[in-house]
């Protein structure tokens, strides 16, 4: 069982009362803007149930993250390994989506610098990427004030050619910038 610790978050497994709130972000298109599409119900659960397989699979994915003041649901951060083939895959991601109304208070970056820690020390990782859209200005500066340092770009192979966010900006960071 994976549980990390912050000041002010609790970064765990998925349990099924989750899926309630996690859609209700998944269906927001302020936190879905730069993803496809928002997510139906349906597609949202499925993502959990991806999620928990992932960890059955790997030993670890993207966690459920809770306040602790108040044990509320906030969204998910935490590594991952892509599924898709690019010229820096394999790769562990580091990721995070949270809901609106917990924008701007630094829980991205709380949360993501304590994932990186966990892939560093507890993984043996040697680096960590991440990826958004060039548009996604507020993602970029959780890359940077974690530490990634802007590598590359590429094209999503699992976007459709004219897509408008088939464009990625990849960031990256190793074990000794940690």
């Amino acid at each position: 069982m994976i549980k990390i610790l912050t000041p002010r978050l609790k970064l765990r497994q998925w349990k099924e009362e989750d899926k309630e709130p996690f859609f209700k972000l998944n269906s927001d298109p302020r936190v879905m803007e730069f993803m496809p599409k928002p997510l139906s119900k349906e597609e949202s659960d499925q993502l959990v149930e991806r999620i928990k397989r992932q960890f059955e699979e790997d030993g670890y994915s993207f966690l459920a993250v809770e306040l602790m003041r108040d044990k509320t649901l906030i969204g998910l951060i935490g590594l991952s390994i892509p599924k898709f083939q690019s010229f820096f895959t394999p790769c562990v991601e580091v990721g995070w989506r949270l809901a609106y109304e917990h924008w701007g208070k630094g829980y991205a970056t709380e949360g993501a610098k304590a994932a990186l820690n966990y892939g560093f020390k507890e993984l043996n990782l040697l680096e960590i990427v991440s990826f958004t859209v060039p548009q996604n200005v507020r993602s970029r500066q959780v890359m940077e004030r974690i530490g990634m340092k802007h590598i590359d770009q590429f094209e999503h192979p699992l976007l459709p050619q004219a897509h408008p966010l088939r464009k990625h900006v990849l960031y990256k960071k190793t074990l000794e910038e940690n």
